[in-house]
């Protein structure tokens, strides 16, 4: 929790992929919370093989930059965990706000796979937004719209057949 937030109650969660855009959040959540730049220290940022989002593992020299975003409620935290689905674990950390210099305990979604032979060199959040960004607010959407569903899909599972990640293909979106 953060008082920064202006409310005693909700909880602040650092994301550094996707959901430090802003449309991505907002599709989610049906809002944009309060948020400020922030650096988590001692974890290193993947890029992931056939994946439009990144992931983090310790590494004791590693800084991630990212957002503190504040006052997420718990059914947004829920959602969240969801969306992450089983390829994260929600992990307790510390970060250091951009412009304060404070450091705050808040979430953040760690890689379950710490031994992952699919996690390679550093994403970058400006060239995902130049090249993936759209393709990933539609899968987002389709997502959202699965969970309406009586038996709604995994974000994994959503993802994998919107952007046709099997073995053989090379993981762009299905054609309209």
């Amino acid at each position: 929790m953060s008082i920064l937030s202006g409310k005693a109650a909700g909880h602040d969660l650092f994301v550094y992929g996707s959901l430090q855009d802003p449309q991505v959040v907002n599709v989610l959540l049906n809002r944009v919370p309060d948020h400020s730049s922030a650096v988590l220290s001692g974890f290193h940022r993947f890029k992931i093989k056939n994946r439009l989002y990144p992931t983090i593992l310790p590494d004791s020299t590693g800084k991630v930059t990212g957002k503190v975003l504040k006052g997420i409620t718990d059914d947004e935290r829920k959602l969240l965990d969801d969306f992450e689905d089983v390829e994260y674990d929600r992990k307790a950390v510390e970060v250091v706000l951009t412009d304060t210099s404070e450091k705050l305990q808040v979430g953040t979604y760690v890689w379950r796979n710490k031994d992952d032979p699919d996690l390679y060199a550093e994403w970058d959040f400006e060239e995902w937004k130049l090249h993936d960004r759209e393709a990933f607010i539609t899968a987002t959407k389709k997502f959202m719209e699965e969970r309406k569903l009586p038996e709604a899909k995994t974000r994994i599972d959503t993802f994998k057949t919107f952007f046709k990640q099997d073995d053989t293909e090379d993981g762009k979106p299905l054609d309209s």
